[in-house]
């Protein structure tokens, strides 16, 4: 991505930038791995629902994977009939069952009493699985982790073992992983599950190995693409992953304006006119974004705040080459999952413009007004 190119031809900030070259990028080594082992890909919509990010990827993946009625009514609208929809979710409304079981090829019951609740309530073609929570964990972060002690996510594998539910469904689920960059953890859950369910599992029609792996940042994918030959080979399956981070993670950019700056303790702070209401996993997993005018060699810190009256509504502390002055942009990387998704407009401060770059140009796809926060606060 050329910032330079961010900063002169936006005119607005804050903005959000996607860059649909590094998007079309990692869902063609996605395609890749389709075509070098048999897997299927579903765009994890969770991660970035925006609908040019979703006809990009439309026909590069077999579809998408929802987590609520809402994506699923807009996978169904992309997709036109032209891909699979598999949902899983700890949160089943049961007004909302009779339309979700229409849209969807198939679902992963996330627990024993929910596929007993809602699997034989109605007529569908949807293809009924299970969550399976193998009980690995290989996160530090509680946060984060699928398997954590008392985990809401996916049926105990002992108690699955122990039931006759595997007779019941045509796939299982397994996600217990985040952010990636090797294989060993998949192949020590496949291990596990083999290890209980063995010949069982060739009574199945899928595996869905779920997501949290960045396939674009992995060099070796031949334990991965093994990993699936044997499972295709030894179980006829077919073999699902539900990518979204690794789709979009590297392809989001957030550009600011330095609107103040002053001296806190001795410490430079510059206020810019985005907040980390805008890129909410800063303040939730006390994450510091990339930015891209750090500079670890910089002789001057500062500390760059949000524009909000949140004492938190901090990036974090950075080195430049000079200190940043107000009308200053500044861009942070690699924030295209799991921000815009979740932003909201704290203070009543708008959200982020969203550009699309591609072939060198820069394009403003969707602008929010005062109308869109009047809408959402003003009683019907």
């Amino acid at each position: 991505m050329d910032f330079q190119l961010i900063k002169n031809s936006i005119s607005t900030s804050p903005a959000f930038v996607l860059d649909a070259e590094e998007i079309i990028n990692n869902l063609e080594i996605l395609n890749a791995l389709r075509q070098q082992c048999g897997c299927k890909v579903l765009y994890s919509i969770k991660s970035l629902p925006f609908s040019p990010v979703l006809e990009t990827a439309k026909p590069l993946v077999d579809g998408f994977s929802v987590s609520s009625l809402f994506e699923a009514r807009l996978a169904d609208e992309i997709l036109a009939g032209q891909g699979g929809i598999h949902l899983t979710t700890p949160g089943i409304r049961p007004d909302e069952w009779d339309e979700l079981a229409h849209l969807l090829t198939h679902i992963s019951f996330n627990s024993i009493t929910q596929h007993q609740r809602f699997a034989f309530a109605t007529q569908t073609k949807t293809s009924i699985g299970l969550r399976v929570n193998p009980k690995l964990s290989f996160l530090k972060d509680d946060r984060f982790d699928p398997c954590r002690p008392n985990s809401k996510l996916g049926v105990d594998i002992d108690d699955l073992w122990q039931s006759s539910c595997l007779d019941q469904v045509k796939g299982l689920h397994i996600h217990n992983i985040f952010s990636a960059t090797g294989f060993t953890p998949l192949i020590r859950t496949i291990e596990k599950l083999r290890g209980y369910f063995g010949k069982n599992l060739a009574c199945l029609d899928w595996l869905n190995l779920g997501g949290g792996y960045l396939f674009n940042q992995i060099k070796d994918h031949s334990p991965f693409t093994g990993l699936v030959k044997k499972l295709k080979d030894n179980y006829k399956l077919e073999v699902y992953i539900e990518p979204g981070n690794a789709v979009v993670g590297r392809a989001g950019f957030l550009m600011s304006t330095v609107i103040d700056s002053f001296v806190s303790d001795g410490k430079t702070v510059a206020i810019l006119d985005t907040s980390i209401n805008h890129n909410p996993e800063v303040f939730e997993y006390q994450r510091q974004p990339e930015l891209h005018e750090h500079d670890p060699k910089g002789r001057y810190p500062a500390i760059l705040a949000g524009c909000t009256c949140l004492a938190g509504d901090v990036f974090g502390e950075y080195l430049f080459s000079k200190l940043p002055e107000i009308g200053d942009k500044v861009v942070f990387k690699n924030v295209g999952a799991y921000s815009l998704i979740k932003a909201n407009r704290f203070n009543g401060y708008n959200l982020p413009d969203i550009y699309w770059h591609q072939d060198q140009r820069m394009k403003k796809l969707k602008q929010f007004t005062y109308q869109d926060y009047r809408r959402q606060w003003l009683a019907d």
